[in-house]
């Protein structure tokens, strides 16, 4: 067995270890979200934490790890009356991305249990993870199907499999901890709500701490042994402490003045449903165990404010996870030492009693590594370095301002290509369903039909390899005709392999969202472009929601642009819309070209995955680089998508009384439909559907 790098030679990334620790201590916080740039031991920290945790007792021979004090009722390998107890390692499972929905919830034999009704039912990961750690390292990538299996298992404890009436339930209760990279996409808000905690983590800009890392890690590797013995004593106090710290637990208090500041918190903050001020009550009552303490803090509180609420926090996939730490602190303040009964009179406010609280915002003697018995670790820098990260420049422009003045020309911008500010994109809404037409067999998404292991049977087929989906009907019509002929005798169905079906299902694909944005003079004026900039950002949101990976072209002045290679992170998307200056000409055919070149690759790359080009511009080609009439230009390049079959939509940005109808020849060039921006609002469409129905009926009531 390998060994791992030790917890308490981690370098810095107080927050995380110190979240790790507290579900160590009480695994009901529900776990942790590790959110961070590539590179900064988000996966090592993780794994450390098995290390330190306490032995587990367990049925013996048991593969669902029963407790001897209460073993479950329904284990499928029980009843466990009178079985005897043994001590095994607290268990770590990993649950790869690309993980079958057999390898998480377990797998059942169905040509055994149709012939002879028996259960054979082989555990997954869910089954393993019982009582231990589950990790899902990339988080963010995880298919929907396995998401809504993770879901279930933390909602009710328990994972249920059911299949063609074979039913199968065991226990699962599980600390669920998963990383993720942000830049390559968000995590499901439903999947997000389920994390307890979530810390952020980024390399530290102290070159000092950055030498430690490295020399440790070197240390490490030329030693792994002799490394792990020099931080056995560190280990073991750590571990010590977290036993102390669980033995603790339950004589905790949580006063009446503590409580009512989370729930204070959680109301200030706005957080939706009753999840937060759960989470943050444990969580404070673990901060106040593992300083040694009975009661609970105001320090207490507002640390488990910053690692419960932060994700909670958004109100869509474009918000950066965070918390405002003066209104934190204003509002602990104003509910300081205040009694929840109402009916008491009031009384001046005495010194809360987070007063007492640990020092330097952590519990006991400096967070999870500090002290002389706190794992031998003092705290080395700062805290998570995305905590002094500058924040981007804010480019908007306010509501109320004036338009902004044209910059001066740039070099190499072509001829009148004068640009301008980047605008603020108008307030996003819900837009009307997009799709690729035909049945795609791409990856699991919400956009377009395809073939998919997930959806409505459809059909049947021999099973190419191993059977993951059985068609009962299918299968039961296959060996009807041979049971005579197979000497059948009882009431059991004589099967053979041959007889199996496959179950073809139809569900729904991401596809690759592929926008092509005008950033031209004509596009340029101010309320014009933050309209077009909010209807992109209306489709971005669309996309998120959808499953799609996008990708974004921009074209102005002389020539196109890739703003943005297609990636899962619609966020990104967004950040570079909001960032996108106007002016010049408009190179319709450049940003069709450039688009083109952008899917073939893609198409090399993901084959199964269909694209979907959304040209939002007015239509009006003005020239680029190419010489030749522009329209005929645009013209041309729009008949190169149409040959490969791309789908497409052109967003019709063109206003006013006249219109040329520009975007509209664009969109029958490619082959596909056009629509503005009023009938890009789901509402509008629901609106004008009205309008004819009722047109319709006073028809029919004239006549």
């Amino acid at each position: 067995m390998s060994t791992r790098y030790p917890f308490t030679a981690v370098v810095g990334m107080d927050d995380l270890r110190l979240a790790l620790l507290l579900n160590a201590v009480s695994p009901a916080v529900g776990g942790v979200l590790v959110r961070g740039e590539k590179g900064t031991a988000k996966s090592t920290a993780v794994r450390a934490l098995a290390e330190l945790l306490p032995a587990v007792p367990v049925v013996a021979g048991c593969r669902f790890s029963c407790d001897p004090a209460s073993p479950d009722p329904a284990c499928p390998d029980g009843p466990h009356d009178d079985a005897p107890g043994a001590e095994r390692p607290a268990r770590m499972v990993e649950l790869p991305v690309g993980a079958s929905e057999d390898r998480l919830v377990g797998a059942l034999d169905i040509e055994k249990a149709l012939a002879e009704g028996v259960k054979a039912f082989e555990p997954g990961l869910l089954a393993a993870a019982h009582r231990g750690i589950l990790y899902v390292d990339e988080v963010n990538l995880l298919s929907d199907h396995l998401i809504d299996h993770l879901l279930d298992a933390a909602a009710m404890g328990a994972s249920h499999v059911e299949r063609e009436g074979v039913s199968v339930r065991h226990a699962a209760r599980f600390l669920l901890v998963g990383t993720m990279n942000p830049e390559e996409g968000e995590l499901r808000p439903q999947l997000l709500d389920r994390f307890g905690l979530t810390v952020e983590v980024a390399a530290s800009r102290d070159p000092r701490q950055r030498v430690e890392v490295v020399r440790r890690r070197l240390a490490f590797e030329d030693d792994a042994a002799g490394f792990a013995a020099r931080w056995a004593g560190e280990e073991t106090a750590l571990r010590e402490r977290i036993v102390a710290a669980r033995e603790l637990l339950p004589q905790v208090t949580l006063g009446d003045a503590a409580l009512l500041q989370i729930a204070a918190t959680c109301a200030a903050f706005e957080v939706d449903g009753m999840r937060a001020d759960i989470v943050m009550a444990r969580t404070a009552t673990a901060l106040a165990a593992w300083a040694g303490r009975t009661e609970v803090t105001s320090e207490d509180v507002r640390q488990a404010a910053l690692l419960a609420l932060p994700h909670r926090r958004r109100r869509n996939p474009f918000d950066a996870p965070g918390i405002d730490e003066d209104k934190l602190d204003e509002t602990l303040e104003q509910f300081k030492g205040q009694d929840q009964e109402p009916d008491e009179d009031p009384e001046p406010e005495p010194d809360g009693p987070g007063d007492g609280g640990p020092d330097g915002g952590g519990p006991g003697d400096g967070g999870p590594g500090g002290g002389p018995d706190g794992g031998g670790v003092p705290p080395q820098g700062d805290g998570p370095a995305a905590e002094n990260s500058p924040a981007p420049e804010d480019t908007s422009v306010p509501e109320d301002s004036p338009a902004p003045e044209p910059a001066p020309q740039h070099a190499g911008a072509g001829a009148g290509a004068g640009e301008r500010a980047a605008v603020k994109a108008a307030e996003p809404f819900r837009t009307r369903m997009l799709s690729v037409p035909g049945l795609g067999e791409g990856a699991a998404g919400r956009r377009s039909r395809a073939r998919t292991e997930h959806g409505r049977t459809t059909g049947s087929v021999r099973p190419r390899g191993a059977l993951t989906k059985l068609h009962l009907a299918a299968t039961v019509q296959a060996a009807a005709p041979y049971q005579r002929a197979r000497g059948r005798s009882g009431p059991g169905l004589v099967l053979r392999r041959d007889d199996l079906r496959q179950a073809t299902r139809e569900g729904r694909e991401g596809n690759l969202v592929l926008f092509a944005v005008d950033a031209s003079g004509s596009m340029a004026a101010r309320q014009r472009m933050s309209a077009v900039k909010g209807a992109v950002l209306s489709l971005l949101l669309d996309a998120y929601q959808r499953r799609d990976k996008v990708g974004l072209v921009t074209f102005r002045g002389r020539d196109a642009e890739v703003a943005l290679p297609p990636t899962s992170s619609v966020d990104a998307a967004a950040a570079r819309l909001e960032q996108l200056p106007t002016g010049g000409r408009t190179p319709l055919s450049a940003g069709l070209l450039k688009a083109h070149d952008l899917l073939r690759i893609e198409r090399l790359r993901d084959p199964s995955r269909r694209p979907l080009l959304v040209v939002v511009t007015d239509g009006r080609a003005t020239g680029g680089r190419a010489a030749g009439d522009p329209v005929a230009l645009a013209a041309r390049a729009a008949r190169l998508h149409a040959a490969e079959g791309t789908a497409s939509v052109v967003v019709d940005c063109e206003t006013g009384p006249v219109r040329l109808g520009l975007a509209r020849e664009l969109a029958r060039e490619l082959g596909g439909t056009a629509v503005t921006l009023d009938e890009l609002r789901a509402d509008s469409i629901a609106g004008l559907v009205k309008d004819v129905q009722a047109a319709a009926h006073v028809t029919r009531r004239a006549a």
